[in-house]
């Protein structure tokens, strides 16, 4: 009887263990999933708009709290500490500056400001794809916080 509840107990610790793994695995891949993304042209009043179509590995993360490294972009004068943008790439090759694609960055609104940093960081929030509203990027994390340096 005793082996028995050893068993259960080292059967549970494993499947715990290999849950938490593969959430970790999922997050570390966050920037990987949403790489993979294609876009539908259509045509409004002002002329052509590139929609984005998700891919399956980025619509599973939606609603998901994920953690994503990345760079603070410094837009001079816009910079609010409470909303950033984090890019995948070090500014010189991000989306604004180099030759990132739209899909390198992403929105972050923080529920505490954070201060300006050229050092890779990484913030945790809920993932929310937008493909509607053309005024936002289409990567977008809510409620999200600074959970520290990368790489340090």
């Amino acid at each position: 009887m005793k082996l028995s509840g050893i068993v259960i107990t080292c059967i549970l610790s494993f499947l715990l263990f290999a849950s938490a793994f593969a959430q970790d695995a999922t997050q570390d891949n966050v920037w990987k999933a949403l790489a993979s993304v294609e876009y539908k042209i259509t045509e409004d009043e002002y002329g052509e708009l590139y929609v984005p179509e998700f891919s399956e590995k980025a619509q599973e993360l939606e609603g998901k709290v994920v953690t994503v490294p990345g760079y603070i972009i410094p837009f001079e004068g816009l910079f609010k500490p409470e909303h950033v943008i984090v890019s995948s790439l070090p500014i010189a090759s991000c989306f604004f500056c180099g030759s990132g694609g739209p899909e390198t960055v992403m929105e972050v609104f923080l529920k505490d400001p954070v201060d300006y940093t050229e050092e890779m960081v990484a913030f945790r929030g809920k993932l929310k794809l937008n493909d509607d509203d053309y005024e936002q990027l289409m990567y977008i994390l809510e409620d999200a916080e600074l959970v520290g340096p990368v790489g340090n």
